[in-house]
């Protein structure tokens, strides 16, 4: 909701320039990417329970999403644009900030957990097929607003009650199943934030190979993915031309439908190939049909049916629903490189490990919106002199702004995809890579002699 909608909300609620907007999301995730690590290495200590991390945070978080959506910051600050956008700012970093203590323990447990390649492709597989109607409730439940009495703080207040209920069953799911880690012989407890051992582990970190091009991979595909997904809204109005209510409930449906098309056959085929291969497979469909949408022209039409109120979301879908299946798998993957590099004693980072293709992400993600938001700007889309019951509603801008929002849909993160597919080809942590590397990793554990042979240059590590 807050990736799809919370521009959209700015925008036309609040009455924020589209590039402000952009600015108060922007701030917010990078927020998030900066306390991920340091979350990730706070939950790594000795002691430390993940299942506790996931059950108090979840109040605060429903107690931080509900104010974002509704309009107090025009009661409280009228057309004041510095004053709103800081308002929404400082709710949004709260927002991110007990999410942060939510999903790293829960996302980072999978690598603890099992060190299976294909037990740990399944495990996400399954979570990315239920996230699929998730993310479409997410994306649905806003398209009612308007509907009678129905607001965004409704639809938000749908969404916290959904969340306390499903993030309580997965910390109750993990009872009897997850150990929380004890201290080795010796080893020292850190204290306080941590956050110059933070970034220590960060550099160790970044200096494995895999880590530094699967790191570029995640960033480009997400800036790419987040500009096409936070311009969704203008995509169906101004783009397709048509009406907002109906035609964002097909999008939404084809892309929530996609996705869990999708997720069993990419499990499937990462276990009969490897993560790396099923990614290039389909993410290169999606880019290359995203470019092509553009040729096409979105309000491209059958008769009297818009073709890309289906084949757009269809097209997202795919790689998003790929990416998502087989993005944490592929992060848990470095946990076991950067053992047998830097690993003493069996020592493990699964947190921090986790939390650092996260911080990544987060960064893409905020980078694709806020781009979006200045693109919008460049074109000329201002919202900001429209008050009143109208300034809620889409009126249709020229066909130069129209332009802007469709190249928004397709050239440009058609060519941020292309440029990380580049990145993933260059990958090299695939299925055969894993299994000589575990391999090695278990005469580590016992004390026996290692082969490195398959894992050197060109550059494994």
């Amino acid at each position: 909701m807050y990736y799809t909608c919370f521009l959209t909300f700015l925008v036309q609620i609040v009455h924020l320039r589209p590039d402000l907007a952009g600015v108060v999301i922007f701030i917010s995730i990078a927020w998030d990417a900066v306390t991920d690590p340091i979350l990730g290495n706070l939950s790594d200590r000795p002691g430390v329970d993940k299942r506790k991390l996931i059950q108090k945070s979840t109040l605060p978080l429903t107690l931080s999403f509900l104010p974002a959506w509704n309009g107090l910051g025009n009661t409280l600050f009228g057309d004041g644009q510095a004053a709103k956008m800081i308002f929404y700012t400082a709710i949004s970093m709260l927002i991110w900030l007990f999410y942060t203590i939510c999903t790293i323990p829960y996302y980072s447990v999978i690598a603890e957990l099992t060190e299976d390649y294909d037990e740990r492709t399944e495990i996400r597989g399954t979570s990315a097929f239920i996230n699929a109607f998730c993310i479409g409730l997410g994306n649905i439940l806003p398209a009612l607003v308007g509907v009678g009495f129905i607001t965004y703080f409704h639809v938000a207040g749908a969404i916290s009650v959904i969340t306390v209920v499903t993030r309580l069953i997965c910390a109750k799911s993990l009872k009897g199943v997850y150990r929380v880690r004890t201290a080795a012989p010796g080893e020292k407890i850190e204290r306080g934030l941590g956050v110059v051992s933070t970034l220590r582990s960060f550099i160790e970190i970044a200096k494995l190979r895999p880590v530094r091009i699967f790191l570029l991979f995640v960033l480009f595909f997400l800036i790419g993915n987040s500009m096409l997904q936070s311009n969704l809204s203008y995509m169906v109005v101004d783009c397709i031309d048509t009406d907002y209510n109906s035609g964002i409930a097909v999008v939404i449906g084809v892309l929530v439908l996609t996705m869990a098309a999708t997720v069993p056959p990419v499990t499937k085929l990462a276990e009969k190939t490897d993560r790396r291969t099923v990614c290039l497979i389909f993410i290169s469909i999606s880019a290359a049909g995203i470019a092509a949408a553009k040729l096409i022209g979105l309000d491209a039409q059958m008769g009297s049916f818009k073709i890309m109120l289906v084949l757009m979301p269809f097209l997202l879908g795919l790689g998003l629903s790929t990416f998502w299946t087989v993005f944490y798998s592929m992060s848990y993957d470095i946990v076991e490189p950067d053992e047998f590099i830097h690993g003493k004693n069996g020592a493990r980072r699964e947190s921090i490990i986790t939390a650092f293709p996260q911080f990544v992400q987060k960064f893409g993600s905020a980078i694709g919106i806020l781009l979006q938001g200045v693109i919008l700007s460049a074109y000329g889309y201002d919202t900001t002199a429209e008050t009143g019951a109208d300034a809620a509603t889409f009126v249709r801008p020229s066909e130069h702004i129209v332009n802007g929002m469709e190249n928004v849909s397709t050239v440009i993160p058609a060519a941020v995809l292309a440029v990380s597919l580049v990145f993933l080809l260059l990958y090299p942590m695939t299925r055969k890579t894993y299994d000589l590397l575990t391999e090695q990793l278990k005469n580590k554990r016992e004390g026996k002699p290692m082969d490195t042979k398959g894992l050197e240059k060109p550059g494994k590590f």
